[in-house]
């Protein structure tokens, strides 16, 4: 009999290998014969579910090294305000059908790889429970909302009343392939690639040309080979995420690991690899196969026929042309219940990368410049959510916004008015092979997709050395 420490290893040792071998063996075919739900795992997995507990995976916020302005806070999607779906706290989980009975959503919880618990900051065995380690382990796992409004609501397995079916699935266990990982991260926001723009569903698979990391045909590279870090804390940070999993393995191209900080031949390009983000020149564009989410108006709802429902305005666009501005790794974002700050233009920058020409930390990224429109409390002026899953029922945006900052807040018929917001995203994927990569009269000559005076240039550096062209 062998004993907790040596199985878990075993299992562990396992798990590294790809999630099927000849026959279809998998991993954990032979170490229980049924899945019993999370208690299952926790057999053998004990520290690993304690450990993922604390991670931003599970909490949904993190702590904040990077956030100049957080006063120590552990921030996240938990509890902040976002331009997307603003807020998950008030949209956690049940059902929200419509008048003739159709359903409209089952909540942010969804995404959660947790069975319908709100995460909770003492580590408790309901907790560990409530965590669905088959959402990123099993293949072809799926799940369903079980439940009423008396007495709860919970994410059971598709198959939870098919026995056979069920230990099939829950034996089918691996690292987080392309496909677990995207079945949430693409489909954030509202809808596919609405939020991030260079994460689409094509990534499962994708050509050569689409991105040269993920495709079968270039580096075969899943999701947790650049991600995974230790304890279940995931490697790197993009400008607009909050928390930090992992501050002693920060997740750059050419830290060595893949590529060194002189990866080209030419040395003109590795001179300006000291400045220019490997981003910059190797993702020319991004949501390529689906459109993205580029500005979303809160205040101008409507009923969409199509999809049966109340929905805010969202602009879609395709091969959509980054944004390019200084990022030295540090954020500053705007704070729940403080008082909003507005740029020049008015507009609430909810996420601003900082960095300048002058600052040697500092490259040239590319980004997502997300608009939208956000409701703002008249007396403290804090930027407010929406109860997003109740206006596709009713429709009534007021309504829903002093609902959600009643949960949220705990502040009662909120007066409040709009206003216009941004935020940088970072863009990592959809990365281009070298013959893809942009050329130099793409950034220098007449038609440059730099804005040279907001990087902190009089003029392009190369003005009046290039050969003038009719």
């Amino acid at each position: 009999m062998w004993n907790r420490t040596l199985l878990a290893s075993a299992s562990l040792l396992l798990i590294a290998l790809p999630a099927s071998t000849a026959g279809k063996s998998y991993s954990h075919q032979e170490y229980f014969e049924h899945y019993e739900g999370t208690q299952t795992c926790l057999e053998c997995h004990q520290d690993e579910a304690e450990a993922f507990f604390s991670s931003q995976h599970y909490q949904w916020r993190g702590g904040t090294p990077d956030l100049v302005n957080s006063h120590g806070q552990k921030l996240g999607k938990m509890n902040m305000v976002n331009d997307f779906c603003t807020n998950p706290l008030s949209s956690w989980i049940g059902e929200v059908r419509s008048d003739e009975g159709k359903l409209l959503a089952a909540g942010c919880s969804k995404c959660h790889a947790g069975h319908g618990k709100l995460p909770s900051a003492e580590m408790t065995e309901e907790q560990l429970l409530n965590i669905d380690c088959l959402m990123c382990h099993a293949s072809g796992y799926n799940r369903t909302l079980v439940g009423d409004q008396t007495e709860g609501w919970e994410w059971r397995p598709l198959l939870w009343k098919n026995r056979e079916g069920l230990d099939s699935v829950a034996k089918r266990i691996s690292r987080p392939t392309r496909t677990m990982c995207l079945r949430c991260h693409a489909a954030s926001g509202g809808g596919p690639n609405f939020k991030r723009g260079d994460i689409e569903y094509v990534l499962r698979e994708p050509d050569y040309d689409f991105d040269v990391h993920m495709s079968p045909d270039g580096a075969d590279l899943h999701c947790v080979d650049c991600h995974a870090g230790s304890d279940h804390r995931v490697r790197g940070r993009g400008v607009d995420l909050a928390a930090t999993d992992l501050v002693t393995e920060p997740l750059r191209c050419d830290d060595g690991r893949c590529h060194e900080n002189d990866p080209h031949a030419k040395q003109l390009l590795n001179r300006h690899a000291q400045r220019v983000d490997c981003t910059v020149c190797h993702i020319p564009e991004f949501a390529k196969e689906e459109p993205t989410d580029m500005f979303r108006d809160w205040s101008d709802g409507h009923f969409s026929e199509a999809k049966g429902k109340h929905v805010a305005r969202i602009d879609l666009e395709s091969n959509v042309v980054p944004i390019y501005a200084w990022f030295n790794g540090k954020s500053k974002v705007q704070l729940p219940q403080e008082k909003a700050e507005f740029d020049d233009e008015g507009r609430i920058v909810m996420v601003q990368p900082l960095g300048s020409r002058e600052d040697s930390e500092a490259r040239i990224h590319a980004f997502k410049l997300h608009r939208g429109k956000l409701p703002v409390l008249d007396e403290q002026g804090w930027i407010l959510p929406v109860k997003v899953d109740d206006f596709y029922a009713h429709g009534d945006i007021e309504l829903a916004v002093r609902d959600a900052t009643h949960d949220v807040y705990g502040v009662a018929d909120a007066q409040f008015r709009w206003v216009s917001t941004i935020r940088y995203m970072g863009i990592f994927h959809e990365v281009q092979p070298a013959d893809g990569a942009l050329r130099c009269l793409d950034c220098h000559g007449a038609d440059t997709r730099l804005d040279w005076m907001a990087l902190g240039y009089e003029a392009d550096p190369l003005d009046g050395c290039l050969p003038k062209t009719d």
